[in-house]
């Protein structure tokens, strides 16, 4: 069953081994970890319901507990606390647009603020009730999860919004095709919470983001039914796709994606090379994909990630004998890890795998073979459960990502890392920090910071040095010429910062666009922008 406070399934723990937790007692400090509450005892603090009844609104206390919260850090401290805030006032579960009709004008007769429900993954805050006098209906749109058709001559694909990334590939699979977008968070998360969040997957590479992928489909709104037909490209003004992806909810709800799928590749493999420094390894990087290297993913860690992720990997002599035969090569501290893939026909593999080897080389790199490769493909998707082990041990945890153009990829990274690496000297606490590039472009790339903290002696001290971190970071990457979400959205706790990016009349222009559609703001209010 998944976590009502946490991430995944509950049968489910990554256990950090032995040298990882040396690590971070060297790093970061031993921790203390706090106290969790129990389901029950929060059960017992949900106030009744303020909803009208309705045949497809449930409002058990358990339903509204598990729909108060995403996966943020503060969305973490407060279901570990116990202390939500706000609650749902009851869930809906449609099974069709038809439900999805009636909830939306249930709502807009009794004044009822909505907000779609996905994954339940969201790490901005994108499906938090607010506090006020309007009662709030969260609506799971679980249900809907199944492929109802698939053209295999146009290879577009048309789901249910609440299907998520296992059963979008199973069901297609099935069919010899894949949709071949897989986020970190692709156990949980939906394809019309990816649409709704402008989402990108590990393999954008190959497979495009979620921008790219989205071919059309169907929103309910207050105004009536948005139908967006599937055409290959289209010079017929502003594209109505783009509208809707990114609106997070403020427009309508996606009841059902149609997505231009591929057929399965015949070979696909990981493959991991090791450069002597970080100018070496960005500049190959950058390379790799200016030249158009047909590789379906690409990942640099800088030498913290890479030294962080040798120490937690477990299996210390092996790592020894590695860092032995690197050291051989002249590789040896300050080293960067790249992750790729190569994904397609079994020539079209070796052609891109014999052009990544040769280039890494030219740049000092050091191929070491698919063995850590096939290890990053088989937990790609539980690295979040880490959170769990690092909590029980007294640390938190968080990410901080953005994209920026190569020329400020460098000053953009070291002032990030170098905000959260100082942002808690004043409380003597130490904060463990560490990046790696995990999207390219010819342009740019994005950079995904990750960073670990001891927990204070109580939670709401514990928030306020997320907080700190968080929102110093947060203007510091705005105001250097990084956007504030490259594959996260905007969410609550992203909202204060995109007028910095999108300017004065950008910010009227979605304004606008929301109040046509929304015009009495019942729908995921603050989310996106402030109200």
């Amino acid at each position: 069953m998944r976590r009502w406070n946490g991430w995944g399934d509950d049968q489910y723990n990554l256990e950090l081994p032995d040298a990882g937790r040396q690590f971070l007692d060297d790093r970061v400090g031993p921790g203390t970890p706090l106290r969790d509450v129990d389901l029950d005892t929060v059960c017992q603090s949900v106030p009744p319901s303020r909803l009208v009844p309705h045949p497809l609104v449930q409002t058990r206390a358990e339903d509204r507990v598990r729909h108060a919260r995403g996966q943020s850090l503060p969305d973490w401290l407060a279901m570990r606390s116990g202390d939500f805030g706000v609650f749902p006032d009851g869930v809906a579960y449609p099974e069709s647009a038809d439900d999805v009709k009636h909830l939306l004008n249930y709502a807009r007769s009794n004044g009822i603020q909505l907000i779609p429900y996905g994954g339940g993954t969201s790490v901005a805050g994108h499906i938090n009730p607010l506090a006020g006098n309007k009662p709030v209906l969260t609506v799971d749109m679980g249900r809907m999860n199944r492929l109802t058709d698939l053209d295999t001559e146009s290879q577009v694909a048309t789901f249910g919004a609440g299907t998520p990334g296992p059963l979008v590939e199973s069901q297609l699979r099935a069919r010899g095709y894949t949709l071949g977008h897989f986020p970190q968070s692709f156990e949980l998360s939906t394809i019309g919470g990816w649409v709704a969040s402008r989402s990108s997957g590990q393999q954008s590479l190959r497979y495009g983001r979620i921008e790219q992928l989205f071919a059309g489909g169907s929103i309910e709104t207050l105004q009536g039914t948005l139908e967006i037909p599937t055409v290959p490209a289209s010079s017929a003004g502003p594209d109505i796709r783009e509208m809707v992806m990114g609106s997070e909810g403020r427009i309508g709800l996606i009841t059902e994606v149609r997505a231009r799928v591929s057929p399965l590749p015949e070979h696909e493999s990981f493959h991991v090379m090791f450069f002597p420094d970080w100018e070496q390894a960005r500049n190959a990087a950058r390379k790799l994909v200016q030249n158009r290297t047909q590789l379906s993913m690409l990942r640099l860690s800088n030498a913290v990630e890479t030294e962080t992720q040798l120490a937690l990997a477990g299996h210390p002599q092996l790592i020894r004998l590695l860092e032995s035969v690197l050291a051989l090569k002249g590789v040896r501290g300050g080293k960067c890890m790249m992750t790729f893939g190569t994904t397609g026909s079994r020539r079209q593999c070796r052609t891109a795998l014999g052009e990544a080897r040769a280039l890494g080389k030219q740049f000092g790199g050091v191929y070491t073979g698919t063995r850590l490769g096939r290890k990053w493909a088989e937990k790609r998707f539980t690295m979040p459960y880490l959170r769990e082990a690092l909590w029980q041990m007294g640390y938190a945890v968080d990410t901080l990502e953005t994209a920026t153009d190569w020329d400020n990829v460098d000053n953009l990274l070291n002032r990030i890392e170098h905000n959260l690496r100082q942002g808690l000297r004043e409380q003597s606490e130490r904060v463990h920090v560490f990046t790696h590039l995990s999207h390219f472009y010819p342009q740019g790339c994005s950079i995904y910071t990750t960073y670990v903290f001891r927990v204070a002696d109580s939670y709401d001290e514990t928030y306020a040095r997320w907080h700190h971190l968080k929102s110093t970071t947060s203007e510091l990457i705005v105001h250097n010429r990084g956007t504030i979400s490259h594959q996260h959205g905007v969410g609550k706790d992203h909202a204060p910062y995109l007028p910095q990016e999108k300017g004065e009349l950008g910010m009227m222009a979605i304004r606008s666009l929301c109040g046509s559609f929304d015009p009495e703001q019942l729908l995921n209010p603050d989310t996106l922008f402030r109200n």
